[in-house]
Order: structure tokens, then sequence, then C-alpha cells
């Protein structure tokens, strides 16, 4: 029998996570929009550039603090293991393809793009981890 129910600790990650990401999304295309059609001054586009990641931030300080509040050992090390080949992933593909653009005239990575390959490939660890333990999030 599966159990559905999911610790009070996903409960709360689950709704900072959501309103992390809509902040993030909210302020990125509004940024976007503001520098696209009113092209403030140099200083202005610096502050507005940088606004959209304080909810980057936030959401580093929501996985933080789901690993504290999560008091099952297994789920929280099922985390940091897929934290961990995300990292490493991270750090292998974008030093790879830095060397491409020293090298072989690859075009440039933008920086931007980093945060969203790390969450990637985090998602993608999750799968070959879920699979090898046998374990669903709700179980």
């Amino acid at each position: 029998m599966i159990c559905k129910t999911t610790s009070p600790a996903v409960r709360r990650y689950k709704r900072r996570i959501f309103v992390a990401t809509a902040a993030y999304l909210v302020t990125l295309v509004s940024t976007a929009l503001i520098i696209k059609h009113l092209h403030p001054a140099h200083a202005v586009a610096v502050v507005l550039a940088i606004i959209p990641a304080i909810p980057i931030a936030a959401t580093i300080a929501i996985i933080g603090l789901y690993l504290k509040e999560e008091k099952d050992e297994f789920q929280r090390e099922l985390l940091v293991q897929a934290l961990l080949w995300a990292t490493a992933f991270t750090l292998v593909t974008t030093s790879t393809w830095g060397l491409l653009e020293l090298y072989a005239e690859a075009a440039p990575l933008t920086s931007f793009y980093v945060f969203i390959l790390f969450w990637f490939f985090c998602g993608m660890a999750m799968i070959p981890l879920r699979l090898r333990y046998r374990t669903g999030r709700d179980e």
C-alpha cells in the first residue's frame, strides 16, 4: 500500500518554492520589458538586472531550510546526493564549454544559464536515485 501523505517540511518547501519561482518569473519578465521598452540609464539597468537574483538566492535558502526541517534522513540524503551530482555535472559542463570557447571558437555560454543547468541536472540526478532506491517522494 502506498501512503500519499507528505511531510510538513515538503509542504512548506513546495509553498516556498512556488512563491520564489513566481517572484523570479515576475521580476525577470518585468525587468526584461522595462529595459527593452524604457531604455533606463545604466545605473537603473544594473539595479533592475540584479532584482531577479533575489528569488534565485531565496531558492537556495529554501533548499537549506528544507534540509534543516525534513525529519526523514533518507529523503534528506537523496536530495544531498542529487545536489552533489548536479554540482559535479554543472562544473564539468561549464568547464568543458569554457575550454571549447578558449580553444575551439565555441559561442560563449551566458552565465545566466548556469543556474538553470544546475537545476536541470539536479532533476535528472533524482531519476536514477529514486530508481536505485525504488522510492517516490510521497512514499
